[in-house]
């Protein structure tokens, strides 16, 4: 599996790109590391803490700023099986934020507090995927 901590620079340029002023949807799908890589000399680098736990403290210091910005986890699911897709991406993490605009995500990546707590996302994660979505009409059918 193919490790994606964070976004290089060209898909976070097409991102800007995108109009801004629409509320916005993030898909994020999220694989745990075993245990916990903090970069040397942190506090935590020798604490032994899991994926899962460095990404509740990641948790724990964004939801002040998650509240803030007006964004919030429209839905989490456990995940189960894949039916059509790699059959090696297991995810530990499933869930919907919604934004109230592109904006105020950006406003959250940029925000001192985040990018001090983000270290502790870096060190939980093996691999993830985080995927803008657009709202669109509900409907009874898929297409």
């Amino acid at each position: 599996m193919t490790s994606y901590i964070d976004p290089d620079r060209d898909q976070f340029e097409a991102f800007k790109a995108l109009d801004r002023d629409q509320p916005i949807e993030m898909l994020n799908l999220v694989k745990f590391r075993a245990k916990a890589q903090y970069p040397p000399a942190h506090e935590l680098e020798n604490a032994g803490l899991t994926g899962a736990q460095a990404y509740q403290n990641y948790g724990a210091e964004t939801a002040p700023i998650i509240e803030r910005i007006g964004a919030r986890i429209l839905w989490r699911g456990v995940f189960e099986s894949t039916l059509i897709g790699p059959a090696d991406e297991a995810w530990d993490a499933v869930f919907i934020a919604r934004y109230p605009t592109a904006h105020a995500f950006l406003e959250m990546v940029t925000d001192p507090a985040y990018r001090a707590a983000v270290i502790h996302r870096q060190a939980a994660v093996e691999t993830s995927r985080l995927i803008r979505c657009g709202s669109s009409e509900a409907g009874a059918t898929f297409g």
